[in-house]
């Protein structure tokens, strides 16, 4: 499924271009980031932000406790909207399922809580709470 964009002669993009066209990262410097931090692995071994990507390949993604397990379905240099971004790429569905509890997890857990003295707003906000509930 060739796309605008995309290399001809190869049917390549670079690495950083599809995750950023993916909207996997919002802008192609985060999606070298990644890439150069060892975040991204295509077909099991790290991958650094030049590297071309293909129809077919497999890739793992981690941005920030979550871990994205895809099939590289179309290739585009160009970001669009999402309903085009996620035709890019087929997500497995053990990857979806992991994601799903690691966010129920997260949601589950307490907020830590505040560090330090309350400044002079807070304290003037705990104030007319005490005012108002007694």
């Amino acid at each position: 499924m060739e796309r605008a964009g995309t290399d001809e002669a190869g049917g390549t993009v670079r690495l950083d271009k599809w995750l950023w066209a993916a909207r996997f990262f919002k802008t192609r410097s985060l999606a070298c980031e990644a890439a150069n931090g060892g975040m991204v692995h295509v077909n099991g071994l790290r991958a650094k932000p030049g590297r071309d990507i293909r129809v077919g390949d497999r890739m793992e993604i981690r941005k920030d406790q979550f871990l994205f397990e895809v099939a590289v379905l179309g290739l585009s240099d160009r970001r669009g909207s999402a309903p085009v971004a996620q035709a890019l790429y087929e997500e497995s569905e053990a990857s979806r399922r992991k994601r799903e509890l690691t966010a129920l997890a997260l949601r589950s857990e307490p907020r830590p809580l505040p560090g330090g003295r309350p400044t002079k707003k807070d304290r003037r906000a705990i104030i007319r709470f005490r005012e108002v509930q007694g």
